[in-house]
Parts: C-alpha cells; sequence; structure tokens
C-alpha cells in the first residue's frame, strides 16, 4: 500500500471515528490527537518489524472506536466492541476481507483490560505503540485528566507513595504509576518499544520524584 493511499485510508477512518464519536462524551485522553500519535509510534516501531501497512492503520485508528470510560462495568469488553464495530465499518468501505480478521485481533489484543494475547506482527506493534502513550510526558498528562474526569486527587497529601496505606489510583492519581504504569513498561513487545518505554519510564519517575521534593 503506497503512501499516498495510506494517507487516503487515514482521512476516511479519521472521518468515521469523529462521526461514532459523536454521541459520546468528548474525551481528552482518547482523541484524534492519541490515534495520531499511536500511528506516529507505530510507524517507528514498524520500520524494525515487517508487517502489513494497511491492516496496522486501521486497527490503530479504529482500535478506541468504542472508548468506554474506566469505571464502566464493561470495560475489558471495549477492545472487542471496537473491533466489532471498526469490520463493520471497513466492509463497507472495501477493506479487503481476507485482512479483517487480522484487524479484529489487533484491536482486541491493545486493551490492557481485556488481557488477550497478541499473537500477530501488527498485533504487538499496535499494543507497544498505544501503551507508549501511558508513559513520559504525554502519560503524565493522560494520567492527571483522566484521575480528574473519575473525580480523583492528585495525590494523597500524607502519604503519597502509599508507605503506610493501600494504592489506590481510583483516588489519587500518582498510585497510578505504582499501580499500573510500571507494568506497562514491564509489558512491551518489541524491542524498539521496550526502549522508548524505558526512556519515557525513567523520566516520569524523575517527575514523581520531582513532584514529592516540590510538596515536601
Amino acid at each position: 500500500m503506497t503512501q499516498a493511499a495510506l494517507a487516503k485510508a487515514q482521512s476516511r477512518y479519521e472521518a468515521e471515528v469523529i462521526r461514532q464519536w459523536q454521541a459520546h462524551p468528548a474525551d481528552g485522553a482518547h482523541d484524534l490527537g492519541h490515534l495520531r500519535r499511536v500511528w506516529k509510534q507505530a510507524q517507528l516501531i514498524a520500520m524494525d518489524e515487517p508487517c502489513d501497512q494497511q491492516v496496522l492503520l486501521a486497527a490503530t485508528f479504529f482500535h478506541d472506536l468504542v472508548n468506554l470510560p474506566k469505571s464502566h462495568p464493561d470495560r475489558s469488553s471495549a477492545s472487542r466492541l471496537s473491533a466489532e464495530a471498526a469490520c463493520l465499518f471497513l466492509r463497507q468501505d472495501g477493506f479487503a476481507p481476507e485482512k479483517l480478521p487480522a484487524v479484529a485481533h489487533a484491536i482486541t489484543a491493545h486493551s490492557f483490560s481485556a488481557a488477550v494475547p497478541p499473537e500477530s506482527t501488527e498485533a504487538r506493534i499496535l499494543q507497544d505503540a498505544d501503551r507508549l502513550e501511558a508513559l513520559g510526558a504525554i502519560g503524565i498528562a493522560r494520567m492527571f485528566h483522566v484521575a480528574g474526569q473519575m473525580g480523583g486527587s492528585l495525590f494523597d497529601a500524607a502519604d503519597p507513595l502509599a508507605r503506610t496505606r493501600a494504592l489506590d489510583d481510583r483516588a489519587f492519581a500518582l498510585d497510578h504509576i505504582e499501580v499500573k504504569l510500571l507494568k506497562i513498561a514491564d509489558s512491551m513487545q518489541t524491542a524498539t518499544g521496550r526502549a522508548v518505554a524505558a526512556e519515557r519510564l525513567d523520566w516520569m519517575l524523575s517527575f514523581r520524584s520531582r513532584l514529592l521534593r516540590e510538596i515536601g
């Protein structure tokens, strides 16, 4: 698939995502910018991981098509629902039918909560590219944004590192680093993903150290 064809497909996919998202409240952590950043990271990873670019593009732009809140009881099913909705659109858009299962698997497997092992190169790339969004500066921005949406606090002022209490990232955003983000860095599937994740995690931990110094 040529770069021109990929760009045209991306434009159609973005338009469809915007159309379907209009029925739901805006989510600053899962917006068009998020999809474009994940695609940029996916292309970077794909330089060392030969894959089907057509499958990767479609899976990337539709991986959050059904975006349920973190607190929703069906959150773990969101990636499966996204895969089903994506394939429905892609069939109508003239996407190669024999490639739809690969798109569906990559979308389903990208989710942390779904716990579906990625079995294809495209699925491994998308999972890494999406999880990199949870690390580094953009990860910190998204972490605090989501915590605010859920009514959580920035941190526990009395015990920010949870030395004498149980970790609770629903109540305190900073706890999310220990609860989930350290695990994400350990879960990367590709060499490029692991390298970028290590650098971003170092930056994130440095931010936390700086924050702790500032709050005393």
